[in-house]
């Protein structure tokens, strides 16, 4: 299905229609949407695939990718998430986290996989740490216990601007100033 025209144009309509609307996707994510959509109605109208073609809408397909972006963003706002192993939205920490990828990038001559790794362990332990005190596998904390917000509020003044770095400009000014960039091919 991938090396057929209609695929083709298909993916490069529903990315054109997920630019105007201002959300990007990397094109394997739209492929397979797609394929997925296409083989589903193949299958419930009892088609073949060829068929199948003539109930593609790009647009709409576009509208369903955005909606679902929105969805996972406004329930990333919601109160259940930040519950170990995800850190809160607005954690100095993660903060942290993103404030070394541009450093990380650099460091390590751009490769990364080294970068998502450090990312991902990073971002599990300010998750882990956050949610440490409700944690049952964490076992006894000891006499001294554990003071999450002290942690926090010494990150903030040691680094007082540090929320900037949720700030998706700020954040990519770094990485290029980092001398890297990210685009498509």
């Amino acid at each position: 299905m991938r090396n057929t025209r209609e695929f083709k144009e298909a993916v490069a309509q529903t990315l054109a229609e997920l630019a105007r609307k201002g959300v990007t996707f990397a094109p394997a994510t739209v492929e397979d949407a797609i394929e997925r959509q296409i083989t589903a109605v193949s299958e419930q109208l009892g088609i073949q695939v060829r068929s199948a073609w003539r109930y593609f809408d790009a647009e709409a397909m576009a509208a369903r990718l955005a909606g679902g972006r929105a969805s996972y963003e406004e329930s990333s706002r919601n109160k259940s998430v930040g519950q170990a192993p995800m850190p809160p939205v607005g954690n100095p920490e993660l903060a942290l986290v993103l404030a070394g990828v541009p450093d990380s990038l650099a460091q390590t001559g751009g490769d990364l996989y080294a970068v998502i790794v450090n990312v991902a362990v990073n971002a599990w332990m300010a998750g882990h740490i956050h949610g440490e005190d409700g944690c049952t596998g964490c076992g006894e904390r000891g006499p001294a216990g554990h003071d999450w917000e002290a942690r926090m509020r010494i990150i903030t003044e040691a680094q007082p601007d540090i929320a900037e770095w949720f700030d998706r400009d700020v954040w990519t000014a770094a990485v290029n100033d980092a001398g890297f960039t990210v685009t498509r091919r």
